[in-house]
């Protein structure tokens, strides 16, 4: 296939994942697999439409181009994502940090707390806890995980960015409350339950830890009342705990944090207009 220009191949991609994504989706893959490879801005890929692959190129993008058709998702075969205007390496033991995590970062911001100490449980790729740190650099951030790979990972970004973040692994259900103390804990853990596994895209599905994303359905609230219980102890006063939450389980969570003795307990829907995240104060 030499002599096939920049817009051949997405036309060309098209075709090929035709029965696999909707067709704005494919040109969304095709610009950045095409940017990722060439190192070229979207304007210069607009502007050099007819320019030639170089035989090299091509043979990544086709190889880019097999992997879509196995849905291993884009983020994963390009190794990075950005998220909160930061670009973070992702690999198949995180989850990729989505839009909704950003406004929940977003929100934690724009509430201008100016917390001392802040601790994110169930970090992953790090986003939440490098992305707080980079605009709230007099915070000392704690970040938990139970994966060491995950926290390998994390700890890779955090460098990488130049944010210094405490990484610790901790299995949050087990741990034992010791004597630290924050004025913020986040968490984004696993809320998808069992029953909505057939919802679900094949891309996520299959290639995305499920450790991260599933909980039984017979206790979808086992990360978040475990969270919050550990926060009645290690919160300080008037300390603030948030999460990204299952849209279904708005009701349940606020019923939750309300009978632990939670205030202020507030649910924000996020960009598509699910309950999505939640506030709640320490007494």
């Amino acid at each position: 296939m030499s002599g096939t220009t920049i817009q051949q191949f997405t036309s060309n991609l098209l075709i090929e994942l035709k029965n696999e994504y909707p067709e704005y989706e494919i040109r969304q893959m095709a610009k950045l697999i095409l940017q990722h490879i060439l190192q070229l801005s979207n304007t210069q890929l607009l502007m050099m439409s007819q320019e030639l692959l170089k035989e090299e190129q091509l043979k990544q993008l086709r190889e880019y181009a097999a992997q879509l058709k196995e849905h291993i998702p884009l983020q994963y075969i390009v190794g990075s994502t950005e998220f909160y205007g930061l670009e973070f390496k992702v690999n198949p033991s995180v989850l990729i940090p989505r839009p909704e995590t950003e406004e929940l970062v977003d929100w934690i911001l724009k509430d201008k707390l100016a917390p001392e100490s802040l601790l994110d449980i169930g970090t992953g790729s790090g986003c939440i806890a490098i992305s707080l740190k980079a605009n709230l650099p007099n915070t000392k951030v704690t970040a938990w995980d139970i994966s060491d790979k995950a926290l390998e990972t994390a700890q890779n970004n955090a460098t990488q960015l130049g944010h210094a973040v405490h990484f610790a692994q901790v299995d949050v259900l087990t741990h034992q409350a010791d004597e630290a103390m924050y004025d913020c804990i986040v968490s984004n853990p696993p809320y998808v339950r069992e029953l909505e596994k057939e919802m679900m895209a094949p891309n996520v599905l299959d290639n995305e830890p499920h450790t991260a994303l599933f909980v039984s359905d017979h206790d979808p609230l086992i990360f978040y009342r475990t969270i919050a219980q550990l926060g009645q102890t290690t919160l300080k006063s008037n300390g603030h705990l948030y999460f990204e939450i299952n849209e279904y389980l708005a009701k349940d969570m606020t019923d939750m944090l309300s009978q632990l003795g939670y205030s202020n307990i507030e649910c924000r829907k996020d960009i598509n207009g699910k309950d999505r995240m939640m506030k709640a104060v320490k007494r």
